[in-house]
């Protein structure tokens, strides 16, 4: 069974979003716990990141299908900034690293979630362009002269179970 295969799996959707969320939850409460308020606001963060996912899995309203992709950006965006922020201001300890470790985790596990909705992340940087901008046939100047067309890729309703 190939990789591509495993993702078009419906089940591989259920699973990805659980383990998205059992992860995020688990950097949350580490975040949480630790007091401060840098550590709570970073706890909110993943709490409310938690909650848009598990919206974007369980609703099916236009809005929420529109756009489906922020939740993904947004997780990787704010968790690289958290393992970012950590290298740079520390404190170094190794609930810390473990929490750096989970952070990972949670990133390939979005990273995969990405590839098995839209098949790339330029797939869904194309779509989150034009859910934002508009569904009409955008044309662009093309560096090598005249027009180039961007479509939004074709993602199978299918595909979007799961998150």
């Amino acid at each position: 069974m190939t990789l591509q295969t495993l993702l078009r799996n419906p089940a591989t959707g259920t699973v990805l979003t659980l383990g998205i969320v059992a992860l995020a939850a688990t950097t949350a409460y580490v975040h949480l716990t630790l007091g401060g308020l840098l550590f709570l606001l970073n706890g909110l963060g993943y709490a409310g990141l938690i909650v848009l996912v598990v919206v974007g899995a369980i609703a099916r309203h236009p809005l929420v299908t529109r756009f489906d992709w922020f939740p993904r950006i947004a997780l990787i965006g704010f968790t690289a900034m958290t393992i970012a922020g950590y290298l740079v201001i520390g404190p170094y300890f190794a609930l810390g690293w473990i929490t750096k470790g989970v952070e990972l985790a949670l990133i390939v596990l979005v990273v995969l979630d990405v590839i098995r909705v839209y098949g790339s992340p330029w797939s869904m940087a194309r779509l989150a362009i034009t859910s934002v901008v508009g569904h009409h046939d955008l044309r662009q100047p093309s560096p090598l002269g005249g027009e180039s067309p961007v479509r939004p890729p074709s993602v199978p309703t299918s595909a979007r179970e799961g998150l």
